[in-house]
């Protein structure tokens, strides 16, 4: 006991992670909107632009962590099945979750786009009673239906701060993806180490979103001489800061704070992403906005609030923005 109290973090430590990761992943929705939208120049790419960035952070992850031994001394293999599992994990994931924001946020402000992508709490509870991994109880119906409410208010209708349909549309198919991914990965054959275990994810779907990149024409498109050097340092912000730097403090948080206090992550990031569109982009706050925004995340506490569990959350590969204990695998965007 007295050991254990002796090397409890602190709680300033916890809280500057926690602050780490509501800052980073909720600002990773501007640097993908100055990443793919033109600004004095041409964008770059979206799916080249999310290859470049998680190949890049991957590969990276991968050299730092893949020779450290598991924590427990047990054997953690690191062979076909845990590459394929990492592979359909992190196409899911990053191909079809951030690889879909990114082109979206050539249609939809980053704050709105932060909002929707909030809903994947939401669409894992209902993938995961689907698939026969849980149940949609009163209180999850009740954040369902505020969920749907708040992506219907930016959509429906016309005037100020209404979203782009295809856009709103590619973002919940991105979300729905997230949440698929984060749900098959429970039962998946991944790696335990989690840092090893995204390290891989980030490696596999960067190659994927690449690959769609060059099939959908997206080389046609690149003109390396037009891109701004914001573009550029977005990515670089990207692949360092907001893969490598905040996944790393949120693998930290799981082992050492409790889980209900690191799950505020899902609806604090929403929140940040429009604070910093509006300030640094100068994104339009409208009150449909501000509607939808209080409805999504009214939905998300729902889902993702447990105020009866006070344990420290483990370290698990599944349960993480949208990860442990039965929350999707929500990195960042």
């Amino acid at each position: 006991m007295a050991a254990a109290l002796a090397t409890a973090p602190s709680r300033a430590r916890v809280w500057a992670a926690l602050w780490v990761v509501y800052l980073v992943w909720g600002s990773t929705y501007l640097a993908i909107r100055v990443v793919v939208h033109p600004s004095h120049g041409a964008g770059l790419p979206p799916l080249l632009a999310a290859g470049v960035r998680f190949g890049v952070a991957g590969l990276l992850m991968l050299l730092l962590t893949v020779r450290r031994p598991p924590a427990d001394g047990q054997p953690d293999p690191l062979g076909r099945r845990q590459w394929f599992a990492a592979t359909v994990v992190g196409t899911a994931l990053l191909l079809g979750g951030n690889g879909l924001v990114s082109l979206a946020e050539k249609r939809v402000a980053s704050g709105p786009a932060a909002v929707i992508i909030a809903t994947v709490p939401i669409w894992a509870a209902v993938v995961g009673a689907l698939m026969g991994q849980g149940r949609v109880t009163l209180r999850h119906g009740a954040g369902l239906v505020l969920g749907f409410a708040g992506v219907a208010a930016l959509v429906i209708g016309s005037g100020s701060g209404r979203a782009d349909v295809t856009g709103v549309l590619v973002l919940v198919g991105a979300a729905l993806s997230w949440a698929a991914g984060s749900v098959w990965s429970r039962t998946a054959p991944l790696v335990r180490r989690p840092l090893v275990m995204t390290g891989m994810e980030m490696l596999c779907g960067g190659i994927a979103c690449a690959l769609a990149g060059l099939a959908s024409g997206e080389l046609g498109q690149l003109h390396l001489d037009r891109v701004p050097a914001q573009s550029w340092l977005a990515i670089g912000y990207l692949a360092i800061v907001g893969s490598m730097v905040g996944y790393t403090a949120y693998v930290w948080l799981l082992g050492n704070a409790p889980l209900p206090l690191v799950t505020t992550y899902a609806y604090v990031n929403p929140l940040v992403a429009v604070l910093l569109g509006a300030l640094l982009l100068h994104e339009h706050l409208s009150a449909r906005t501000a509607v939808a925004t209080v409805a999504i995340v009214s939905g998300v506490v729902l889902m993702v609030r447990r105020p009866h569990d006070r344990r420290p959350a483990a370290a698990a590969p599944v349960s993480s923005p949208a990860s442990n204990e039965g929350e999707p695998q929500q990195q960042c965007a």
